[in-house]
């Protein structure tokens, strides 16, 4: 288990901050409160800090009672009126303490109620205010971690369902290159297979990461594009362009890969003179992402169970990862469906 040492550290800091300004502000507020009106000798005035400092153990327990007990008891749960008994209950014990307090270790002095409730009563008003007030503030706090830790724990989850419905579709899409294949009696076959298996390997291994560095992620990315290149030749015009500036960025794994299944997916087939543009850069933390590919106007083909579920997935996972940290723009113009994509790497 990982312990939290700064943290840890700093509810100290802050308990003892507020029992610093519990103690000495009284004493700022008013010098002679709770004092006797006659000069005291040394013994009594030993006496008399002794009781002020044992008092102070009192005022400890009635912080943290109400803290720990009182608030979550009865506040917390609307019973205002037991709250208040005992309210008034933890005051009186206060005075009385303090009372016999002061015959035991001030007996030559006489007792004054009147000078007791004085000094006492401000003392345990404003004990209650910052015992109330820091609970609510912690326990507020400690109520959005557990919001944030739930909504990680549901981020999580979901990203894995994502992740694993992109699996069986990128199987799918490597299953029809094969059968392509295999149709055309290709010589590549058997190397285009062992590529397979590598952009395979890299699903299966390297995607249980957050994140994987943007250089891996487009060798991926370069390696299905070369895969699809062998499969159609001349019969489809692609260009990409990618520029990678810095190799040490980051990126979710098998981000960026449905956008160009999705290009190849439509943009070839009952398509005149099919064209498919990829560029991707990437420049001061930033990348840039554009896909373009030509569709029919005139499509009327029935798509496959997977159809659009690359593109409503990363999609989700964009939205879930990066937030108000990207932009995704999609759509069709004059027989061109155009993908622009920009992301911040580094959040």
């Amino acid at each position: 288990m990982t312990i939290n040492f700064s943290n840890k550290w700093m509810k100290l800091t802050l308990h003892i901050l507020v029992w610093v300004v519990l103690i000495t502000l009284p004493y700022i507020l008013n010098v002679n409160r709770g004092r006797p009106p006659r000069s005291l000798t040394h013994y009594e005035e030993t006496q008399f800090i002794r009781l002020n400092f044992i008092s102070y153990f009192y005022w400890i327990a009635i912080f943290y009672l109400n803290s720990m007990i009182l608030i979550p008891a009865f506040f917390y749960r609307k019973k205002y009126l037991l709250y208040a008994l005992f309210f008034v209950a933890s005051l009186l014990m206060a005075i009385t303490i303090h009372a016999l307090l002061f015959r035991n270790l001030l007996p030559d002095l006489d007792f004054n109620l009147g000078r007791t409730l004085w000094f006492n009563t401000p003392t345990f008003l404003l004990t209650i205010a910052a015992s109330t007030a820091f609970t609510m503030v912690s326990d507020r706090i400690s109520e959005e971690k557990r919001v944030l830790q739930r909504e990680q724990e549901n981020m999580k989850t979901e990203l894995s369902f994502l992740r694993s419905q992109i699996s069986p579709h990128f199987i799918f899409n490597v299953l029809n290159n094969i059968v392509a294949l295999v149709r055309l009696k290709s010589n590549e076959l058997e190397p285009t297979v062992m590529k397979l298996s590598g952009l395979m390997q890299y699903m299966l291994y390297e995607t249980d990461e957050e994140k994987v560095s943007i250089k891996t992620e487009t060798e991926y990315l370069q390696a299905y594009i070369d895969l699809q290149k062998q499969r159609f030749g001349k019969k489809v015009s692609i260009e990409t362009n990618i520029a990678i500036k810095s190799e040490f960025d980051e990126i979710e794994p098998m981000l960026l890969i449905p956008f160009i299944e999705n290009a190849f997916k439509h943009g070839v087939g009952m398509i005149q003179n099919p064209q498919i543009f990829i560029d991707l850069k990437t420049e001061d933390e930033k990348l840039t992402f554009v896909v373009r590919n030509k569709y029919s106007l005139d499509e009327h083909e029935v798509k496959d169970a997977a159809s659009g579920i690359g593109l409503a997935n990363v999609s989700r996972r964009l939205n879930l990862l990066y937030g108000n940290n990207h932009h995704l723009a999609v759509e069709k113009n004059d027989g061109w469906f155009n993908v622009n994509l920009t992301l911040k790497l580094a959040i």
